[in-house]
């Protein structure tokens, strides 16, 4: 039996991050990160990340995200998974089609078959939104920001949209959970929801 692929996404200032290391934790799951989870995926990651890396083009940046997912899927995600592993990924393929197909504006079908590539088609079984307002978020990201968390006001409204779009079209995979108020109570909220759903495979 396969173990599950349960990805973990949000806009920057979600709180994604620690409810994705909270959810492997109760769940006794593997714990990886997107980009990144390898030790090209982390290289990659620092390129794409460094907030002093302004010659990076978008196409480049998707590209470059594809590469460390590739890696990961290859090296961390499906072996774990084929040996019947559950794993909880802080953010997959939805990421870049939220941030580099909307969000910056490269087309989310075009960045969508790219990641597919990448993965040679291996997608989440459950996908935990952690939706927050655009004010809270900002205020969680602080003023030490990254290159793509540098991105503006509008780019990260339109990753916010892309996510709220993407969970509402396919209800099967994802789970929406309310990201206000402590770690405490998020992440009760979120393992409350993937039991029930994870609970519902199980008997299907």
């Amino acid at each position: 039996m396969t173990g599950y692929l349960i990805t973990v996404e949000g806009p920057d200032g979600s709180g994604k991050s620690t409810q994705a290391h909270l959810l492997a934790d109760h769940l006794g799951a593997l714990y990886t990160r997107e980009p990144g989870g390898t030790e090209l995926g982390e290289k990659l990651r620092d390129m794409v990340l460094d907030p002093n890396g302004e010659g990076l083009s978008d196409r480049a940046e998707a590209l470059m995200i594809a590469a460390a997912r590739a890696q990961h899927v290859e090296e961390v995600v499906r072996p774990a998974i084929e040996q019947g592993k559950n794993v909880v990924s802080d953010r997959f393929i939805e990421s870049s089609v939220a941030y580099q197909g909307h969000g910056r504006g490269l087309g989310p079908e075009e960045i969508f078959d790219i990641s597919i590539f990448a993965t040679q088609s291996l997608k989440a079984d459950l996908i935990v939104l952690i939706d927050v307002d655009a004010p809270l978020a900002a205020n969680r990201r602080g003023k030490n920001l990254d290159r793509i968390e540098k991105a503006g006001d509008d780019f990260h409204s339109r990753v916010m949209s892309a996510y709220r779009e993407m969970a509402s079209e396919d209800p099967e995979r994802w789970i929406v959970v309310d990201g206000s108020g402590t770690v405490a109570e998020v992440s009760e909220r979120v393992i409350d929801q993937v039991q029930v759903r994870l609970g519902k495979y199980e008997k299907d």
